[in-house]
């Protein structure tokens, strides 16, 4: 099972149900290649200091082999650097051709 997630918006309501979404299924199907896929605004949840609620999900997350790509697009528009963003984050030079690629890799398309 393969699966990527996309977060674009900058809504707290919507990654909380993202972050469940991801915990859910990798408590559900321990051996599914989950993806996460950031870009837009939703990139400023993805600093290292961000808010510690948040940031501890993504890290756990990440240890648990969640896969997260953060768009470098994104980043240079919100004035973020690589260097700020949560440990083990990937980036990517465009967040939609990686959506589109881990589409066409067969990943399952969830957006929360």
């Amino acid at each position: 099972m393969k699966v990527v997630f996309h977060l674009d918006l900058d809504e707290e309501k919507v990654l909380r149900i993202a972050l469940t979404n991801m915990e859910n299924l990798r408590a559900a199907k321990p051996g599914a290649r989950i993806n996460l896929l950031v870009n837009g605004p939703a990139v400023k949840f993805f600093r290292k200091n961000g808010e510690d609620e948040f940031l501890e999900r993504i890290k756990n997350l990440i240890q648990a082999e969640v896969t997260v790509f953060v768009c470098q697009n994104a980043l240079r528009a919100f004035d973020i650097s690589e260097t700020d963003l949560c440990p083990g984050c990937e980036t990517v030079p465009a967040g939609v051709v990686a959506l589109i690629k881990l589409q066409q890799q067969g990943c399952a398309y969830i957006k929360p």
